[in-house]
């Protein structure tokens, strides 16, 4: 666009509201917030003073005083579902939150009430936007491992977790079959959405595992309840096609039969020792080859604020008559693989998936 996308936020009390604000003010060149919903009207000033921008009590006053190109939904998904269909009645794109419903009776109603009814949404899930995760994909289209067969994703948690396994694999809405299990320990208490830890305490560790068997194709879930913020648990992720491997930030291909190549995913960085760029991420180095550069340097943003910026920058383009990215279907499948995963998880047993309406709408 050759000006700043305008959009609203529905929503200011969560911390991804402040996400889509930060973001907007690091690249004012790119984007723009028009104005906000923000309920409640003493945390509306604090955020007008906070952020300069307009807040508003109800979407209607929003979109009487502004000229918007999206809307963000940055509140509960139970809560989501109105303003999804209001937006969708006055037929204005709109950004949604993960999850976009609670439950797979909500997934099924946003169906039949935006999805099949032409509604213009798409669903912020940024982690496979993060710049690794983009070097990564970028190896697997290359080809570089082969046919990918196997994925391990110890990342993040449920619908995430599964979206990525889903990229990695190159997996739309093929049916599932999903074996799981719980593990119980302990470990020392680190930090959370709140901040550091205050003092130590050992409390209970919960790690969930799950296979889910696409056939042909193999999705190993593992994930660590607060892994992801944790400073004594690492994050893991690996790929594996019949000519290669990644390996974390190892990459293993074959040149030919008999050479194997070892390589390493290298993150370059300006403003370190004499460098006088700024600090940012330039790209991701495999070998001598760069596999991802940074669309948003010279921003000073950190990898989850540009994996954030690139939904946005994407949703601008949506908006505007182009692609989609991230589809209501396409999150509703990782909800529901993610439910099932939880199924089989508390009953013990296998669990299949089947073929949702959603799926068979976007496969026609």
């Amino acid at each position: 666009m050759s000006r700043p996308a305008v959009f609203g936020i529905i929503g200011g009390g969560g911390f991804r509201a402040q996400y889509f604000l930060r973001i907007a003010q690091a690249l004012p060149d790119e984007f723009r917030v028009g104005g906000m919903v923000v309920r409640d009207e003493s945390k509306g000033r604090e955020m007008e003073q906070q952020w300069r921008v307009p807040t508003y009590r109800t979407l209607e006053q929003l979109l009487e005083s502004e000229s918007l190109d999206f809307v963000v939904v940055s509140v509960s998904a139970s809560a989501g579902y109105e303003y999804l269909l209001q937006l969708a009645e006055r037929g204005i794109p709109a950004l949604a939150e993960t999850p976009p419903a609670p439950d797979l009776e909500g997934l099924h109603l946003l169906h039949e009430k935006l999805t099949c009814r032409g509604a213009r949404v798409q669903v912020a899930e940024q982690y496979p936007l993060h710049p690794m995760n983009q070097a990564r994909l970028a190896v697997i289209a290359e080809g570089r491992l082969g046919k990918v067969t196997e994925a391990t994703v110890s990342i993040s948690h449920f619908y995430h977790g599964i979206g990525l396994l889903r990229k990695m694999l190159g997996i739309r809405f093929e049916d599932a079959h999903i074996r799981a299990m719980r593990f119980q320990s302990e470990w020392v208490a680190g930090p959370s959405r709140s901040g550091p830890p205050t003092e130590e305490q050992i409390i209970p560790s919960q790690r969930d595992l799950a296979w889910l068997n696409f056939g042909g194709k193999l999705g190993i879930y593992d994930f660590t309840k607060d892994q992801h913020r944790s400073w004594i648990r690492s994050n893991h992720l690996s790929v594996r096609g019949v000519r290669g491997e990644i390996f974390d930030d190892r990459l293993t291909v074959l040149e030919d039969f008999r050479t194997p190549l070892h390589l390493n995913f290298k993150r370059v960085n300006k403003g370190e020792l004499e460098n006088q760029e700024g600090y940012f991420l330039k790209g991701i180095l495999a070998g001598e080859r760069w596999v991802y550069e940074n669309p948003f340097a010279p921003a000073r943003l950190y990898d989850d604020e540009i994996a954030i910026a690139g939904c946005l920058r994407k949703m601008a383009a949506y908006a505007s008559g182009g692609p989609s990215f991230y589809s209501l279907p396409e999150a509703s499948q990782d909800c529901y693989l993610g439910m099932l995963l939880e199924q089989a998880i508390h009953t013990g047993t296998d669990v299949v998936s089947e073929r949702q309406p959603w799926a068979m709408e976007e496969t026609r």
